[in-house]
């Protein structure tokens, strides 16, 4: 967003691209202060259309559906860092888009987003980008085993794959097609964490608690979030360059930022998403404002409060896997009776049609008084839904 503009009041229409469960979470918080909203989204069942004042039906690049959302919504906001640039650069033409298009173009290519933390003196896992033939070759031993990502259109696992070899490197990227792509030594990890901040249009910034997070074949399956669930000098590091990074970019809206804490205890950054994550879902029921409150906020131009943590919270992440009770393909409802009978607990689901295994249809978050009681209660809601225990590793 290139210059600060007029608060955009309850009572207006914010507009958000993308009509997914981060969209759908988006036009509940901005309804909930009195806003309007319009979706833009080519599914005509999108989690965030159907609950959405307005629903646009229209490809990400239509022109004529863009226009209508410039028409409808005093300003506009992002679900999906995919979706394209040059679309989010048409809407600032006549609206505020937060975040600005040169922000998401860096988070859409791994190569961009490596070189931007290196500008702003964060460090990253030994890398080598491998755009032709003679990079290919040119790759250090020292780089390998790592694992290869391609550089655009990655996420949850999806466009990567560990190579141990030169010849398994070699055959990786040939099985890509030649992509661009980014080679990432692995390393020794001890545990993953995130930190999300929301910066406003006058540079104010603030922060929530760093997340630990636990994955499972690439995606989020759990995250706590309480005191000491991170030494302090180490959130203390992960915060400080998640500012950095905000700040480098001009950033405007919720970001997020994931590490690696390595076993030496060293930090290295993994990568950023230039919107609300699935790892700040905790915060909607654990803090008095939530990280779709925060960007409602960014997005409206209005003044930021720091969110304040009530509660000791895991959020355990709910794909379709748990619609199937067997090799099958006959789906079943998960007992939501006998978790939500526990205490603490709140369920969220996305509205999704279809359960489809890995596809995300909703979270649970488990508050409580400590971090015992909170753990406990995680565990037996894992229990009674079939996930994987313990819930930490």
């Amino acid at each position: 967003m290139s210059a600060p503009t007029p608060h955009v009041l309850p009572g207006a229409t914010l507009g958000v691209i993308g009509g997914g469960q981060l969209g759908r979470m988006f036009v509940h918080a901005a309804q909930r202060m009195g806003y309007f909203t319009a979706v833009l989204d080519p599914d005509a069942e999108s989690p965030a259309g159907r609950v959405s004042h307005h629903h646009i039906h229209t490809d990400y690049t239509d022109v004529d559906g863009l226009a209508r959302l410039a028409g409808l919504a005093e300003a506009i906001t992002t679900e999906f860092e995919n979706v394209p640039a040059p679309s989010l650069e048409n809407l600032a033409v006549a609206r505020p888009v937060a975040p600005a298009a040169a922000s998401v173009a860096i988070a859409q290519d791994r190569i961009r987003e490596k070189a931007h933390f290196v500008r702003c003196g964060v460090a990253c896992a030994p890398y080598a980008v491998i755009e032709t033939a003679e990079q290919l070759a040119a790759v250090a031993d020292d780089l390998l085993p790592g694992i290869l990502k391609t550089a655009r259109l990655g996420y949850d696992g999806k466009g990567q794959q560990r190579v141990a070899t030169p010849a398994e490197l070699a055959a990786a990227w040939e099985a890509t097609g030649g992509v661009p792509c980014v080679l990432e030594k692995r390393l020794a990890l001890d545990y993953e964490c995130s930190v999300i901040v929301a910066r406003g249009q006058d540079g104010q910034m603030v922060h929530f608690p760093p997340q630990r997070n636990l994955h499972r074949d690439g995606i989020l399956a759990v995250t706590e979030v309480y005191p000491g669930n991170i030494p302090v000098g180490q959130a203390a590091r992960a915060i400080e360059s998640t500012r950095a990074i905000a700040d480098g970019l001009g950033y405007v809206g919720v970001l997020c930022v994931e590490y690696f804490v390595l076993a030496d205890g060293t930090m290295v950054v993994n990568e950023m998403a230039p919107r609300p994550h699935n790892s700040g879902h905790w915060s909607m029921d654990a803090c008095d404002l939530s990280q779709f409150d925060l960007q409602v906020r960014t997005v409206a131009g209005l003044p930021l409060s720091t969110p304040r943590q009530h509660s000791p919270a895991v959020m355990l992440n709910l794909l379709g896997d748990l619609w199937f009770v067997d090799a099958s393909d006959t789906t079943v409802e998960p007992p939501w009776a006998d978790v939500l009978a526990l205490p603490g607990v709140h369920l969220h689901l996305y509205g999704k049609t279809d359960a489809r295994r890995g596809r995300k249809m909703g979270h649970l978050n488990i508050t409580g008084p400590d971090i015992d009681t909170v753990r406990s209660t995680a565990d037996f809601a894992a229990a009674v839904l079939g996930l994987p225990i313990p819930l930490s590793e």
